[in-house]
């Protein structure tokens, strides 16, 4: 892919943030247990990930809430994913904006290792063709930008935590679970991560605000991820400020199918992508 084409996707990704923002307007390691003695909480977040992959599969949902001066916006998703392959399907839905206008169709994202594809775009993407997005030339390893943090890449992240703190159990979709806080280093994250993985998060790393990211997950007593939730900020250019993001993924059904098919290069669309601005 040319320079010029390159600039346009990753175009195209971010406008799935700022086109929902421009139309709508930690604790410490401590000594506390976590149910099993000496386990030290850090150390049981940082393997989660490792937890989904022997899992196989999942259902998955995701919210993402951004924040910038007096707009916020949310944009919700939901579909599978297989950790084996690091392949998911997820249809967004953006907010309508709040004149009433008809919300935008629902987008279809493809997650693959180092690359997203969307459908229902817009932007001048004709409605059968998609658009193909190297996460790696992303600024935010697409944690943010395609509206929806890549379930594996949201797992991933917890190999970088720094520190955590158990804070007890509790329930989530009516599952018993043991809720941790932390802070998770993204460069560390990228070293030890998988490759496809390793260049989004070190991506991420460089491109966010800071690379320590707060989060609060909670592990099934399997040490399986049901749900985490990570706080991102970000400098936004247009606005001369910083956007801050919650991102939340939600991990059920386990073991559920979970058949990605890649698009076709025919299928990918190579034109012109309108330009749209972000909010002012």
């Amino acid at each position: 892919m040319g320079e010029l084409q390159r600039r346009r996707t990753v175009m195209a990704a971010g406008l799935v943030v700022w086109t929902c923002l421009g139309t709508s307007g930690c604790a410490g390691t401590g000594a506390a247990a976590d149910g099993r003695a000496g386990a030290d909480p850090a150390a049981v977040v940082r393997r989660s990930a490792d937890t989904l992959v022997d899992a196989g599969s999942s259902k998955a949902r995701t919210s993402m809430e951004m924040a910038t001066g007096g707009t916020r916006v949310t944009i919700r998703g939901e579909g599978v994913y297989d950790f084996r392959r690091r392949l998911g399907r997820l249809t967004l839905q953006l907010p309508a904006d709040p004149a009433g206008a008809t919300p935008h169709r629902p987008i279809t994202e493809l997650l693959a290792p180092g690359a997203l594809f969307m459908k229902n775009r817009g932007a001048g993407v004709p409605a059968d063709k998609w658009v193909r997005v190297d996460t790696a030339t992303l600024s935010d390893g697409n944690l943010v930008t395609g509206g929806a943090t890549d379930p594996y890449a949201a797992a991933a992240l917890l190999r970088g935590t720094r520190t955590a703190a158990y804070l007890g159990r509790t329930e989530v979709a009516g599952i018993a679970v043991r809720h941790y806080r932390g802070t998770a280093d993204l460069a560390a994250a990228a070293k030890g991560a998988p490759r496809g993985v390793r260049a989004a998060l070190a991506a991420a790393a460089k491109g966010f605000a800071t690379a320590e990211v707060p989060f609060d997950v909670y592990l099934d007593d399997e040490g399986r991820v049901r749900k985490v939730r990570h706080r991102f900020s970000f400098v936004n250019a247009q606005r001369r400020g910083t956007v801050a993001v919650s991102s939340t993924t939600l991990l059920y059904g386990f073991g559920a199918p979970a058949e990605v098919l890649l698009p076709k290069s025919r299928d990918i669309y190579a034109g012109k992508i309108a330009e749209e601005r972000g909010p002012a």
